[in-house]
This record gives structure tokens, C-alpha cells and sequence, in this order.
């Protein structure tokens, strides 16, 4: 299975890749620096070098040719303005949905974010307003496509841990933390279980092993 993830060098990126390697898949990552290229082909992944705040879709539809799914994980990451928050968490994901359409991949993980929505009010930080409504808006736009079988995944606070394997992942479940580890695990099993398309899911740390909870998700009941 050949998987394609835009924004290949973050942390969850790096992350699923190594799984995915692991299990015998192909990964592919899309990076913008050439020098970000090393680190994807020690995780097992090939690097493509393509920037996603410039690029048309037509090009990117190139590199997902051959692919069986794609993977939104790139982002503006920490420290960035409220401009890059569209022009990357909203409009990066839109332009993957284009180009996989193009390229007539149907499957699409997006990963996203607990509290996304196209509206969000959070008058205390205006950049995190702004990053909140990126990636509703976004949500929104690949949901609106009948030509991808997608899958938005909206995890809670991101931490560092090395994942427990054990998660909480519903159409709504409490506030709360997981491990970008366990993630990168729900990824690996959502792209496994195509009985999850068409659903919006959050996550958090819980007492569930990933692969049930993913099969749960996907109206497997034991």
C-alpha cells in the first residue's frame, strides 16, 4: 500500500511512516526542504520535495499517482502567524483534496483537531481563533468531497510520551491529552479500515487497544 503524507517531517508524520515501513507499506512523505529529505529515508519513507503553499494541484496529483491514500499532517506549527494557519492548515489540505482527486485517490485521512470549526470564537488569542477555523474550514472542505472516502481524525492536546497503545475514539469523546505516538497508531489502522470513511472522530488517552477502537469505529462490534 502506497501512502502518500503531506507534511512528512512532523513529528506525527515521522511517526506513521516508521509504522507504516514496519508492516510493509510504502510511505511517502512531502517535505519543502531538501535537507529534511534524510530523516524520511531513515524512517523508511520515500521523500517528495514539493512545497504545499505553492504548488498547483496538477503538480501535486503527480506525486500521489500510484497511491492507495493520502495523509494531511502538515501544519504551521508552533510560533507561526495567523496568515500561515490558512495558507497551510486550510488551504494545504484543500489543495491535497484537489490533487488526490485528480489523481483518482479516494482515500483521505485529515489529521485536525479537537475544537476545530469554521467558527470558532477564541477572543483571548486571536492566532489560535485563527488556527481553530483553518482547520474547521478545512474539515468542511474534504468533507464535502463525494469523490474521497475520508476520515477526519481530531485528536485532543498533543504530548510527547511514547504512546500506551490504549485510546478513547468516538464521534465525540471528553477533552483530553494523547500521545502523538498513539496517533500516529490510530493513523495506521485507520488506513486498514475503510469502514471509517465518511466519519469524523476524536481521540484522546484512554482504555482501549488501537486496532479495536479503529475497528469499533468502523461498525465492527467483536
Amino acid at each position: 500500500m502506497r501512502t502518500v503524507i503531506a507534511g512528512g517531517h512532523g513529528q506525527i508524520a515521522l511517526k506513521l511512516e516508521r509504522l507504516l515501513a514496519a508492516r510493509g507499506d510504502r510511505p511517502a512523505g512531502i517535505i519543502r526542504r531538501p535537507e529534511q529529505a534524510r530523516d524520511l529515508t531513515d524512517a523508511g519513507a520515500e521523500p517528495l520535495l514539493l512545497d504545499l503553499e505553492s504548488a498547483a494541484a496538477p503538480r501535486l496529483a503527480e506525486l500521489l499517482a500510484g497511491a492507495d491514500a493520502v495523509v494531511f499532517a502538515a501544519g504551521a506549527g508552533p510560533g507561526s502567524g495567523a496568515d500561515r494557519k490558512n495558507t497551510v492548515d486550510r488551504d494545504a489540505a484543500v489543495l491535497l483534496a484537489d490533487a488526490a482527486e485528480l489523481a483518482g485517490v479516494r482515500r483521505y485521512l485529515m489529521i485536525s483537531s479537537m475544537g476545530a470549526d469554521a467558527h470558532a470564537q477564541y477572543p483571548s488569542d486571536e492566532v489560535f481563533e485563527t488556527y481553530l477555523r483553518a482547520k474547521g474550514a478545512a474539515d468542511d472542505a474534504v468533507r464535502a468531497r463525494a469523490a474521497l472516502d475520508w476520515t477526519v481524525l481530531r485528536p485532543g492536546r498533543l504530548t510527547d510520551g511514547p504512546g500506551t497503545g490504549l485510546v478513547r475514539l468516538a464521534a465525540s469523546v471528553a477533552r483530553g491529552a494523547v500521545d502523538r505516538a498513539d496517533v500516529a497508531a490510530v493513523l495506521a489502522a485507520l488506513l486498514r479500515e475503510p469502514g471509517t470513511a465518511g466519519r469524523t472522530l476524536e481521540l484522546v488517552a484512554g482504555d482501549t487497544a488501537v486496532e479495536e477502537a479503529v475497528s469499533a469505529a468502523g461498525g465492527h462490534n467483536g
